[in-house]
């Protein structure tokens, strides 16, 4: 997510606040920030590089967006918002987001699904992992040192609220760097978890 204190002026954190998320789609109306992520955002973290630049160069669609409350990053405050990921491929490999870290590595969040149908792919340092089907009512629970990535493999966006301690941080480098061991792809109709091969 990006820089959240930019964004912590527009609410009043000491007396409380509320704010609009759309049951169906998660946007807001309120202040929270929209922060949005095409192809080209992604490039080179697909497995397919060649079906990327084809996107990219064919309008460049967009793959997800979310909005965030810009929490103060400090201890004992809750950052939280809404995720969107948006139905579609790159070759047979379906959108997700790019996954992060927290920069303190012991932090849980949690994921509510309000629409849609998808995983969240999650990782620990050591090479753990696991495919949490997420759809509607389900609330998810990522456990510390987990990076998360949100996968959309149906027709339709992909939506979630989430909440997570305000001063925990995002480390996309990792991922950047790494990438995640497997991936999520549709193989004859069907959706199957393999290797993936950029991983280092």
């Amino acid at each position: 997510m990006s820089s959240v204190n930019e964004n912590s002026a527009k609410f009043d954190w000491v007396k409380g606040f509320t704010v609009d998320f759309d049951l169906k789609t998660g946007m807001s109306t309120s202040d929270a920030v929209s922060s949005k992520r095409h192809v080209s955002n992604l490039k080179g973290m697909f497995a397919d590089d060649k079906a990327t630049d084809e996107l990219i160069t064919n309008g460049d669609p967009l793959v997800y967006e979310f909005y965030e409350m810009g929490a103060p990053e400090k201890e004992g405050d809750l950052a939280f918002g809404s995720s969107i990921t948006y139905p579609g491929k790159v070759g047979n490999e379906f959108f997700m987001t790019k996954g992060h870290f927290h920069t303190i590595l012991e932090t849980a969040e949690t994921y509510y699904c309000i629409s849609g149908k998808g995983y969240m792919l999650i990782e620990s340092p050591e090479g753990d992992w696991s495919a949490q089907a997420l759809s509607p009512g389900k609330m998810l629970y990522v456990p510390p040192r987990y990076a998360h990535r949100t996968i959309n493999t149906g027709d339709m966006p992909l939506v979630t609220i989430f909440c997570f301690r305000g001063d925990a941080g995002h480390d996309y480098g990792t991922i950047e760097t790494k990438g995640y061991r497997k991936l999520i792809v549709q193989n004859d109709g069907k959706e199957e978890i393999i290797d993936n091969p950029k991983w280092k």
